[in-house]
């Protein structure tokens, strides 16, 4: 780690590091490329904070996958596999559940409803969005990865540059990233009242694990994978 590196790239180099800026409140991935001193400015943190917990991270044990090494239609399809699916797995189970919750504890906890709706516009927004990724994005970067291996020329595609389709993915995630920091205000974090039931329970459970991932899963695209193909797609025009 340097002082110049941005948190996204920490994160990048360490997802260990993921854990340090969450204990913070610092988005590491819809708002990774900033610095850990213009991050802690906006949230009146010390930064000399920050630095301590990153410093103690060698002796922690935890995730330590270089990803940045992977190829990027290997890392497409990784996100596919396990983020994706994550997504399309957990939605309706969640929808069934927080709208389990409204019908029996909403009378004493308003609340719900708002992270019901919040929930519901996410899981429209994300099925639309997995699908422009798996149909136009990724394709295009395992193209990308195809022609760097054979060393084929790098034929014109409709969108003109891989940036193009990445920014609006990044403006959608930080929608995302925006709308989950909702839902966790709303639940105070994710703790339920005493009169819980079981399903409440669960259902915060789920949310909070279902946040977690969609970081996790913002990280790899915006800090790795995104940047990867920029980058591959300028080397090969040049």
């Amino acid at each position: 780690m340097t002082l110049d590196q941005t948190i996204g790239e920490i994160v990048a180099q360490d997802y260990k590091a993921a854990a340090v800026f969450k204990k913070y409140g610092i988005d590491f991935c819809c708002k990774g490329n900033r610095s850990i001193e213009e991050a802690c400015e906006g949230k009146k943190i010390s930064p000399s904070h920050v630095y301590q917990d990153l410093e103690k991270l060698n002796q922690v044990q935890g995730e330590n996958t270089d990803y940045q090494s992977w190829p990027l239609d290997l890392l497409a399809q990784y996100v596919v596999s396990m983020h994706h699916n994550y997504v399309r797995e957990k939605t309706p189970v969640l929808l069934q559940f927080l709208n389990k919750i409204c019908k029996v504890h909403g009378a004493r906890h308003p609340e719900l409803f708002e992270v019901y709706e919040l929930f519901e516009e996410s899981a429209r927004d994300l099925g639309e969005h997995l699908e422009k990724e798996e149909q136009i994005l990724f394709p295009f970067i395992k193209t990308l990865t195809e022609a760097e291996r054979s060393g084929a020329p790098l034929e014109q595609v409709h969108f003109g540059s891989v940036e193009n389709p990445v920014e609006m993915m990044k403006h959608e995630h930080a929608v995302e990233g925006e709308r989950f920091a909702k839902i966790a205000e709303l639940t105070s974090n994710y703790q339920f009242p005493s009169d819980a039931c079981s399903t409440y329970q669960v259902a915060f459970k789920m949310l909070e694990d279902f946040e977690n991932d969609l970081h996790k899963h913002i990280h790899l695209e915006n800090n790795i994978l995104f940047p990867g193909a920029i980058a591959l797609e300028a080397k090969l025009r040049n």
